[in-house]
């Protein structure tokens, strides 16, 4: 899991600087790091508690923070982009099920491929560092329905 103190760190080290507005987002995602939220979840959430941040502001906070390789930008193929804490660089990116009928999204944490990315390495010569994997279906609550 991304460290609060690292990225504050890297901020300053860019130039930035920890706004209330930057340190509310930050520290909003850290709250609801379970969550996968879009841009307009992580204003609502954040208006709460700092009322005077506008929508711009979240929308450029999370490019920054996306930039920095602070957060991911996750797009699950419905029009709206979501994000959530990035891992450590050694860690793959964790797979994702969406459901088609209530649009939840579930991590997957174990990683899937490992068979497969050591078969590219061997047939084709290529070192896969990364992957994203997404699976649609229904969810249990769903298929009940």
């Amino acid at each position: 899991m991304v460290n609060p103190e690292s990225v504050k760190a890297t901020l300053r080290e860019k130039g930035y600087k920890l706004t209330p507005q930057r340190r509310a987002i930050l520290e909003m995602l850290l709250e609801n790091q379970d969550k996968h939220l879009s841009t307009e979840d992580v204003y609502m959430l954040v208006k709460g508690k700092c009322s005077e941040i506008g929508i711009a502001t979240v929308y450029r906070t999370l490019q920054l923070l996306e930039q920095m390789g602070a957060v991911n930008k996750l797009n699950f193929d419905d029009g709206c982009s979501r994000y959530e804490l990035a891992g450590d660089e050694e860690d793959h990116q964790h797979h994702h099920l969406i459901c088609l009928s209530c649009g939840q999204v579930q991590e997957v944490q174990e990683d899937l491929l490992e068979h497969l990315e050591e078969k590219i390495r061997e047939n084709n010569h290529f070192e896969v560092v990364n992957h994203r994997v997404k699976f649609f279906g229904y969810c249990s609550k769903c298929t009940k329905k």
